[in-house]
């Protein structure tokens, strides 16, 4: 296939939940270890390997600082989903190994296939888990929608309770957990809880102790770094969490996770997460008008459109306090679209030039509904007919502007086929 430049316009990209474009500025960081300073990080006899040690060091300590943890803390893994894994694998190994048995993982219906697959794996493997619903999509009187309700986890644990997993923030409809009032509430029942940052990183503030978190998985590509590469939060300070590998070999990684470092993607990862630290204040306030702005357009231009998730403009403390924090990701949009059939409305706007999607790209493949959007008390008509729209630091007005009326004009024509 030719590129977008030889054959045609590049699209209007709003994906980016599933990824995002790589930051020319982190390029610029891994080009030099793509090049000429090619060192393996184990080989430190010379200065070449001893070099490459150097950058990964230095690398680990960049991206410990933009979350608020100690370098020590920081294990490079190969994206969020391996991160994911090795958190909940490896810390049931761990009890498995030391003599505790099989145990009890609480988690919620809505959380991406990285936590929900190796979950379900571990429960045919002989532990309890228990799946916490989430409010539906019925306004501000049943709760924030999407969000887990306290009073469920604190009814859902047990004494044999070791982890607790959530999402940070969510991948298709943006909401918030209330992680650190989630982690309060786990830890005084003594498990240990996996909070999954991948999409909140750059988004919104993310401190690994304010929210409480003793395992947090990241990704590269979700923050403007390469694909390929993420990192994994393993507490080690004060209340330490210890995990067992799931890959063996040379040790790397403390040996949690054995292979040869990826030294360019591992400072590409390190530079996206110190830009998106830099830039936080003015890109979330960027995006979210311009997401205000796309909803707005869309609002007006497609009767019966409705948002999916929390209302834009609901903050952390009420329905509407300016100086609250965000319910949902500010790049965020989720919307449903009745009267159209949702697959042929996305094969329209491809074909028009707009990259969107209807959920996770990990789920896209899939002829399901979202399992998110049917965990709201969506219908699968209503769960099929959804869009999910994620900007970037990229994303401008006038692709916004273009983006609606393409939207618009799609639905138009697909309603009036229908008669």
């Amino acid at each position: 296939m030719a590129p977008f430049s030889q054959s045609r316009p590049a699209p209007i990209y709003l994906d980016n939940h599933a990824t995002t474009r790589l930051d020319p500025r982190v390029l610029e960081a891994m080009l030099p270890w793509l090049t000429d300073r090619y060192g393996n990080a184990g080989s430190v006899t010379h200065e070449m390997g001893r070099e490459a040690r150097d950058a990964v060091d230095a690398a680990r300590a960049a991206f410990a600082a933009a979350i608020g943890a100690e370098p020590r803390e920081i294990v490079f893994t190969g994206g969020a989903t391996e991160s994911t894994n090795l958190a909940i694998l490896g810390l049931a190994a761990r009890r498995l190994a030391t003599g505790g048995g099989p145990g009890h993982v609480v988690t919620a219906v809505t959380e991406h296939h990285a936590v929900l697959d190796p979950v379900e794996h571990l429960e045919r493997s002989g532990h309890a888990v228990t799946r916490l619903p989430v409010c539906p999509q019925q306004g501000t009187a049943a709760g924030i929608p999407g969000r887990i309700r306290p009073a469920d986890l604190e009814a859902a644990l047990r004494p044999d309770t070791f982890l607790v997993t959530v999402l940070l923030a969510n991948n298709e409809i943006g909401v918030v957990q209330d992680v650190a009032a989630i982690a309060r509430i786990a830890r005084a029942h003594g498990a240990v809880v996996h909070v999954d940052c991948a999409q909140a990183l750059g988004r919104m503030p993310v401190d690994v102790d304010a929210i409480g978190a003793d395992l947090a998985s990241f990704s590269g590509h979700k923050i403007h770094g390469p694909k390929g590469v993420g990192a994994l939060y393993a507490r080690r300070r004060g209340r330490v969490v210890r995990i067992d590998p799931l890959v063996f070999g040379g040790g790397q990684e403390r040996g949690l996770r054995s292979g040869t470092l990826d030294v360019p993607a591992i400072v590409g990862l390190a530079e996206a997460a110190r830009l998106a630290q830099a830039g936080l204040a003015e890109e979330t306030a960027r995006m979210r008008g311009l997401r205000d702005d796309l909803w707005r357009r869309l609002e007006a231009a497609v009767a019966g459109i409705a948002i999916n998730g929390p209302a834009l403009d609901m903050r952390e403390g009420g329905p509407r306090p300016a100086d609250g924090a965000d319910l949902r990701l500010v790049n965020n949009l989720s919307v449903r679209v009745p009267g159209v059939d949702g697959h042929t409305l996305l094969a329209t706007l491809s074909a028009a030039g707009l990259a969107v999607s209807s959920a996770s790209a990990c789920s896209s493949e899939q002829p399901r509904p979202s399992h998110v959007l049917l965990a709201l008390g969506l219908d699968e008509d209503a769960a099929r007919a959804s869009l999910r729209f994620g900007l970037s630091r990229f994303t401008t007005a006038a692709e916004i502007a273009a983006a609606a009326d393409l939207i618009a004009d799609g639905v138009a024509r697909l309603r009036a086929l229908a008669g």
